[in-house]
């Protein structure tokens, strides 16, 4: 179960449907407030509310157990999720993710305040041309700007807001769960110390650094990403459910 990141869609997750397919369910989650998912401005965007939305998924799709895997705020929000519902993660991936907030570079205030002076859509963008490594093409820098130009602003502000308040530092020590921390080697948005700190953090824990990276290693290295979620759940001798052994599925919700 894929869950992506601040003011990013499902649509980030996209080369990793037809590598895991085939054999496992595959299930992306967009986020309410996100792409085109609805963003009713009678609820709350918020860490925890998006922890609730991610158990809903998983009683829709009736799945007991998944490998929850975040991107940034996503990482957050699984996080909180295996902390709060433990049995139903049966292994955690953590992808240009922090134990508290976001990067240096990235700071709520600096966030806040360039959605007041630019627009919601020109900040967004802005954060995206420096989330990517020296590698990535034109063409995928611009795939992710239009992606993160459909979050309204009243979503980004209490999603960035909340984001920054959340705080597992005291608490990573609870997740025992076998946990994969994967970050760009050019991450600046969530730099390489802050995924060290999970893993330091995560008893049962292993970091990967994927080099010619930065914070998007799923969209940018691709292969070398799913060698590296594949290896792990070979390691950790996960199988499909029974039901879809001979034929995995994709879900988009």
């Amino acid at each position: 179960m894929f869950v992506h990141g601040f003011t990013t869609t499902a649509e980030f997750w996209r080369e990793q449907v037809d590598a895991f397919s085939a054999r496992y369910q595959v299930v992306r989650i967009n986020l309410p407030g996100h792409g085109r998912s609805p963003r009713p401005e009678d609820r709350k965007y918020t860490i925890e509310a998006f922890v609730e939305d991610v158990l809903k998924v998983y009683r829709a799709l009736a799945i007991e157990s998944a490998v929850l895997v975040g991107l940034s705020m996503g990482g957050t929000i699984a996080q909180h999720f295996t902390l709060s519902h433990p049995e139903r993660v049966r292994a955690l991936v953590l992808v240009g993710a922090t134990p508290h907030g976001l990067g240096a570079d990235v700071n709520v205030d600096n966030v806040l305040k360039a959605i007041a002076d630019l627009g919601v859509v020109a900040a967004s963008q802005k954060v995206i041309e420096r989330s990517f490594g020296s590698a990535a093409s034109a063409d995928l820098v611009e795939f992710a700007k239009h992606e993160v130009a459909q979050t309204p602003a009243f979503v980004a502000r209490e999603a960035i807001a909340s984001l920054n308040a959340s705080d597992s530092r005291d608490r990573l020590g609870q997740i025992r769960v076998p946990t994969l921390v994967l970050v760009g080697n050019e991450d600046i948005i969530t730099p390489p110390s802050e995924s060290q700190a999970l893993a330091r953090g995560i008893p049962n824990s292993r970091l990967e650094i994927i080099p010619e990276a930065g914070h998007f290693p799923m969209l940018e290295q691709p292969a070398t990403f799913n060698l590296s979620l594949g290896a792990f759940l070979m390691r950790q001798d996960i199988q499909p459910p029974h039901a879809i052994a001979t034929a995995g599925a994709a879900h988009t919700i």
